[in-house]
């Protein structure tokens, strides 16, 4: 089970993006040795020196989105079903990251933002942070929920 699984993830009709895209970088920045920086003008979120989330500017200069790297067949399929999703320019969609578009009808929701980019996070990151993640999480109980 992920990190964020642990909320309901849907999609809803009307959302404040701004507040979506600030929990998914809270949530990425969580992350071990996750940090963030601003090639080309835009927020991204590395852990090695490799970005697993694209945030974008800040600036309104381009739409709204989050682009990650997704390799499960599934949920590269879940994300690319979204309203206006499509796999990243530059190339980078022939590697498994989607862009997902965070305005409009249709966007998802913060909790499954954040489960792909764990999911982003689990392909880029090495595996002793990986590792160091999976130990932070709570087994799940009966109910789904992390033992405390």
């Amino acid at each position: 089970m992920s990190v964020a699984a642990d909320t309901v993830a849907g999609m809803t009709k009307e959302q404040d993006w701004p507040e979506v895209r600030d929990a998914v970088r809270e949530f990425a920045l969580g992350l071990p040795g996750a940090v963030e920086e601003f090639p080309w003008g835009e927020c991204v979120i590395k852990v090695n020196k490799k970005i697993f989330v694209f945030l974008g500017a800040e600036d309104g200069s381009h739409p709204p989105a989050v682009t990650v790297k997704l390799t499960e067949e599934d949920a590269h399929a879940h994300a690319l079903s979204m309203p206006g999703a499509r796999p990243a320019g530059y190339g980078l969609g022939k590697s498994g990251w989607v862009r997902v578009p965070l305005d409009g009808e249709g966007a998802p929701r913060a909790p499954l933002l954040c489960d792909w980019a764990e999911e982003s996070y689990r392909v880029v990151a090495p595996k002793r942070l990986v590792a160091e993640l999976d130990a932070s999480v709570p087994p799940a109980g009966p109910s789904g929920e992390g033992a405390e």
